[in-house]
């Protein structure tokens, strides 16, 4: 009966009455009107403010139903299938149907959370009644009564204000989700949007973050502690209360019990469990560099990368990605001791041409490392700087930096191909050039160029090997000299598609500017017997289990025969064994490799490689400061170069050890401890016969 119908019957039931006319009618007082007034209030108010709330309330639930598109992280993996990294934006979430969630996890959620959630509409009024009367009887407020569904919606539709008006729009909602979605559909979005703590949303992301697994692999008791989790994220997080969190478990698992839905054997296992939890950061990142990269490289194909679900498979080993980060630390901490040595000396006695040491700036001093397979071109290894904290800055992939020294084997197998033999003689000895100089736009300008070894001395005549052996200047200058500077650099841009090289002499000492990754993929034309690679740092990116983009196919080009690049590899492997790369050296392995130092050791390298593996190393200043004196590749990068492929026999005993010998390469042995080789283009030199004192009286 409506508010019309009870004043109109009240009505009719005034006209029936008979009041004596000697009788004076009587003056109502203003207390009944008012009494009235107050009981309609209380009656039909609370009808009339949800009613008001109702009609004003936007009934658009398209962001759970038709439109739902949450944002979920995407990861970065290793060549083995181990996660580098997760990438995100805002909140951390992987996606997981319903499928993929275990049917344990399911009861368990119901049993502590909502038990009659598959025979409500939404709302369980049992439940709200049994609530409100425990907090009636305890005066304050001990237990809720809301449903998945109503969970659903105040974490996703609404905001969490403590306000009757949330709480009916909360209500009504409910009813409008569960007429639109199943209960499987709630139950899906439900796993996937609940808050579990430390930023992580669903519980697929809180199965990785806490106990790195996937969800088939959670034990009941894991289980049990991530349902046990919506109810106080932050005080039952595992990672801040363990105990605590174990005892919210624990409840679980009871009431699981209970229900009858788990036997007696699994209730004890489960209560006797202590899984290990986790404290990590969110992206578990295990190599920045690496992942800073992979962004970087893919952000313009996929802008959503960071909130679309991608999985990325890259070529990276994180095993060698560890040695190689450990083998930095190592050279940067020994350059530094030697500083400190330096330092010291200078103390007692301060030579002339130093630098003040005690004003050396150590916060510009950092180096990088790129460490590839030559043959697939598959980048394993990537290190851009000493400390992430520090610098973000990827040296391996965007420092430009001139190589020095340790491009010249790009010259010297050059000449090789062009017939010259590891024996051929080289002139050694000073020379003078003279050039015109464009400084100040003087053309006038003529200045002269006098170059010199390192060790301030020259040989007259010295073989090929030795020369680059010792890395001497003034004998590289020379061949390129008789060569000639545009037959080399026409020969370097054709095959090995070297770009941006000087046209004068000045090549000879590596004046050319690359990063190091640009530098380890010209190298692989060593390392891969006379076969340029391209390099690749990612193999494929998935999403939502189909593969979305898959590297090219990949891209080599000879650029001599494998004979000729094994000349060049014996003269590397003697740089390492004798020469100025020594400090690279590692016993139980052949390595092959260059040093590189820049005019006042600005910049400084070791380049090389073992049967399988080639690594490039620099460390220098950011700001191109000069290093301290008498720093270079032998001293600063080769140590690096040798403690990496140290950890490398350890990891994987079983890598190539030895460079094998091609079949159609001539081997002489001069004595017992030296052999040199030669092919079909780089030829023994012809005997020198000296004549005899006769032969000559008769010519």
């Amino acid at each position: 009966m409506n508010i019309e119908e009870i004043l109109d019957k009240k009505n009719n039931q005034d006209e029936g009455l008979k009041i004596p006319e000697s009788t004076p009618p009587k003056k109502s007082g203003w207390k009944k009107p008012l009494l009235m007034v107050v009981l309609l209030l209380i009656v039909f108010g609370p009808v009339i403010y949800v009613g008001n709330i109702a009609m004003n309330l936007t009934y658009d639930t398209s962001k759970l139903t038709t439109d739902y598109d949450p944002k979920i992280s995407s990861r970065i993996y290793d060549a083995n299938g181990n996660k580098i990294a997760n990438v995100f934006e805002g909140r951390h979430r992987f996606y997981a149907p319903f499928d993929e969630i275990p049917p344990k996890m399911v009861e368990a959620l119901l049993a502590i959370e909502d038990t009659s959630f598959f025979e409500h509409g939404g709302i369980n009024y049992d439940a709200i009644m049994r609530a409100i009367a425990k907090d009636i009887k305890a005066m304050a407020m001990v237990e809720g009564a809301s449903t998945l569904t109503q969970q659903l919606v105040k974490n996703t539709l609404l905001t969490r204000e403590k306000k009757i008006s949330r709480k009916i729009k909360e209500l009504i909602l409910s009813y409008k989700i569960e007429a639109e979605l199943s209960k499987v559909e709630i139950l899906e979005r439900y796993f996937n949007e609940i808050y579990l703590g430390h930023n992580y949303y669903g519980v697929k992301t809180a199965a990785d973050g806490y106990f790195h697994k996937e969800l088939n692999e959670l034990t009941l008791k894991e289980m049990a502690i991530l349902v046990g989790l919506p109810k106080a994220p932050s005080y039952y997080a595992p990672t801040k209360n363990y105990d605590i969190s174990l005892g919210r478990a624990n409840r679980v698992v009871e009431r699981l019990h209970a229900l009858a839905w788990i036997d007696d054997e699994a209730y004890e296992k489960a209560l006797k469990e202590k899984p290990k939890v986790y404290n990590e950061t969110l992206t578990q990142n295990k190599a920045p560099y690496i992942v800073d990269e992979v962004v970087r490289r893919l952000k313009d194909q996929f802008p959503d990368f960071k909130t679309g679900g991608y999985k990325v498979y890259t070529t990276i080993d994180l095993k060698m990605q560890v040695a190689a980060r450990e083998a930095m630390t190592y050279g940067y901490e020994q350059a530094k001791k030697r500083l400190a040595k330096e330092q010291e000396r200078v103390k007692k006695k301060r030579p002339k041409n130093y630098v003040d040491y005690a004003d050396v700036n150590l916060t510009q001093f950092n180096g990088a490392l790129v460490s590839v397979d030559p043959k697939s071109g598959e980048i394993k290894a990537m290190v851009g700087g000493i400390d992430y904290k520090k610098s973000v800055f990827n040296r391996a992939t965007q420092a430009q930096r001139q190589p020095g020294s340790a491009f010249k084997p790009f010259i010297y197998q050059v000449a090789l191909d062009f017939g010259f033999s590891p024996a051929t003689k080289l002139i050694d000895i000073s020379r003078t050039y003279d050039f015109e100089s464009d400084a100040n736009n003087d053309k006038n300008d003529t200045r002269r160029w006098k170059p010199k070894n390192y060790e301030n001395n020259f040989k007259g005549l010295i073989t090929l090997r030795e020369a680059l052996v010792h890395s001497r200047n003034l004998a590289t200058i020379n061949l390129v000299t008789d060569i000639g500077i545009n037959t080399i650099t026409s020969k370097l841009k054709k095959q090995y598609g070297i770009k941006d090289l000087p046209s004068d002499l000045s090549l000879s000492l590596g004046s050319i500017t690359l990063s190091p990754e640009r530098f380890a993929e010209y190298f692989t034309s060593f390392a891969n017997k006379g076969t340029l690679s391209d390099l690749r740092l990612i193999n494929y990116v998935d999403q939502a289990n189909e593969t979305v983009y898959e590297h090219p196919e990949q891209v080599t080009s000879k650029v001599t025969e494998e004979r000729q690049a094994f000349l060049m590899t014996t003269i590397l492997r003697d740089i390492v064994k004798r020469g100025t790369g020594v400090r690279a050296k590692v016993w139980g392995i052949e390595l092959a490799g260059k040093t590189g130092t820049t005019n006042d050791s600005i910049d400084t390298w070791f380049v090389g490689y073992s049967p399988s593996i080639e690594t490039v190393v620099w460390f220098g200043n950011d700001n191109n400061s000069p290093l301290w004196n008498r720093e270079q590749g032998g001293w600063t990068a080769a140590p690096s170069f040798g403690y990496y492929y140290k950890k490398l026999i350890k990891l994987y005993p079983q890598m190539p050890r030895k460079f094998e010998v091609p079949e159609d390469v001539i081997e002489v042995h001069l004595d017992a401890k030296h052999t040199e080789y030669f092919t079909d283009i780089s030829k023994p030199p012809k005997a020198e016969v000296k004549a005899e004192a006769e032969e000559e009286l008769l010519f």
